[in-house]
């Protein structure tokens, strides 16, 4: 049984966090990813690997080049699975700013 890649935990990476900043701005080859880090191309190899197993990276083949792109959609869906948690922490923020203004005020 093939297990499937979390997708939070490949986000948690530092390293897997630059390679989608990388790709964000423009498609790379997995050497061109590789180049921008000190670690061996196998070990960013792995990396990619995993953000594409995730769907975070998609990839296109142009000629005989592999391209990763930044997969927006699956950002989306991630965005749309935190957001409720992020306004029960804004209005929580929001009740205890109006707390301690009125304690100030007394």
């Amino acid at each position: 049984m093939e297990l499937r890649r979390d997708v939070f935990q490949a986000i948690a990476d530092p390293t897997r966090r630059a390679i989608i900043t990388l790709v964000a701005a423009n498609a790379m080859t997995p050497g061109a990813i590789a180049a921008e880090f000190d670690s061996s191309r196998q070990t960013i190899s792995k990396h990619i690997q995993i953000l594409t197993e995730c769907e975070l990276l998609g990839q296109e083949q142009q000629g005989r080049e592999i391209y990763y792109h930044f997969n927006p959609q699956k950002f989306k869906e991630i965005a749309d699975f935190i957001e409720p948690f992020r306004n029960m922490w804004d209005d929580r923020f929001n009740t205890l700013e109006q707390v301690m203004k009125k304690r100030m005020n007394k």
